[in-house]
């Protein structure tokens, strides 16, 4: 029964896929499911062949190609994205001289989102742990979240997955042993007598892992013959920009730092993700700022940054008894969560007859940080 719906489902997305979008997805026709599943020639990971002679792991490989498949919105976003990240991610990995074939692993973890979360708290490109992230160099705080940028986690990966090649001297074992720790895929080892990834039994998902990073090269390497017809068009661009040092003595708002780069606070978000929230800690920052940005960044910040602070000192508001912050929201007629972002403070947190909040009245200009 599941079989005969997922052959219809199929099918269905044949005849949804119309106007441009089926140029993109298959000229107007599906290949045979059949035909998607016979590979013509060896399949491999980091020059490791993967037996798929032993009927359970072709049938494992078939499982997970044909599941890539049926979700092919996701197949062709990773197609669409390959050409904004890959490009930093193969360059990183040809440096530290380990296999092209693990760029595949990003985008089996995240689809390559940098925003992206597990119900465990791994985030990211990489889907790093924040105490794994840590371990190998990731900054992991209230303010920044380097798990989220594409260079600082490639980096962090490269150093992981050498260590894991060192430790279990198999590149399928280290894929295994960055999905499920390497304590336990030491363990399984051990007990089972057994180190090879396709003979060991591992937790479920680990099982499927490999096979799911394998479809993802299949599909990269060959988008035509599984029906993924795009030009050159349809691809998105790599993200163009320029890194400059920023130094701030304080606390500053991002909204600031865009003003200085002479773009959005969206823009400045989108090309730093591993920034959290609407502040900048104070200290010095390497920060990706649009490549037209003018010169002098600094000297522009400097003079938006001690107007903002002075904005800031004249827009203080005493709390006085009886208050709390929707009467306070009320009072300004602003949202009450616009007084959460300007004092980072929590909704339910105490809140005291004295105590000083930023407010910013209705009536100010929109385009204010």
């Amino acid at each position: 029964m599941f079989l005969r719906l997922w052959v219809l489902g199929w099918l269905m997305t044949g005849l949804l896929f119309s106007g441009s979008t089926l140029a993109a997805v298959g000229e107007g026709s599906l290949p045979p499911l059949v035909e998607s599943l016979r590979l013509e020639q060896p399949l491999t990971f980091c020059g490791e062949v993967v037996p798929l002679e032993n009927s359970d792991v072709r049938e494992r490989m078939e499982k997970e190609l044909l599941l890539s498949l049926w979700d092919r919105d996701q197949a062709v976003l990773w197609l669409k994205r390959s050409t904004r990240y890959l490009p930093v991610i193969e360059a990183m990995l040809s440096r530290a001289g380990l296999p092209d074939d693990l760029k595949y692993i990003a985008l089996a973890e995240s689809a390559l989102r940098p925003h992206v979360g597990s119900p465990k708290g791994a985030i990211g490109f990489w889907q790093f742990l924040p105490e794994t992230g840590r371990r190998y160099g990731l900054t992991v705080n209230e303010s920044i979240d380097q798990r989220r940028s594409l260079t600082a986690s490639t980096k962090a990966a490269v150093a992981y997955f050498s260590e894991l090649h060192e430790k279990f001297g198999s590149w399928s074992l280290a894929a295994a042993a960055f999905n499920m720790g390497e304590e336990g895929l030491q363990a399984e080892i051990l007990a089972q007598g057994v180190s090879n990834f396709y003979r060991l039994y591992l937790p479920l998902e680990t099982q499927r892992y490999l096979f799911r990073i394998l479809s993802a090269k299949l599909i990269l390497t060959q988008p035509e013959r599984y029906g993924f017809h795009l030009q050159d068009k349809d691809y998105y661009p790599p993200v163009r920009f320029i890194s400059v040092k920023l130094t701030s003595y304080d606390e500053t708002s991002l909204t600031v730092v865009a003003q200085a780069a002479q773009t959005d606070f969206k823009r400045i978000k989108d090309l730093n993700p591993e920034l959290r929230g609407h502040y900048l800690a104070a200290g010095t920052h390497t920060l990706a700022v649009p490549e037209n940005t003018p010169p002098d960044f600094q000297e522009r910040f400097n003079q938006l940054h001690q107007a903002w602070s002075q904005q800031r000192q004249e827009r203080i508001y005493i709390v006085q008894s009886g208050d709390n912050l929707s009467t306070i929201a009320e009072q300004f007629r602003v949202p009450l969560a616009a007084i959460l972002i300007w004092n980072r403070i929590d909704l339910n947190g105490p809140l005291y007859p004295g105590d000083r909040l930023i407010i910013y009245p209705a009536e100010r200009r929109t385009d204010s940080p």
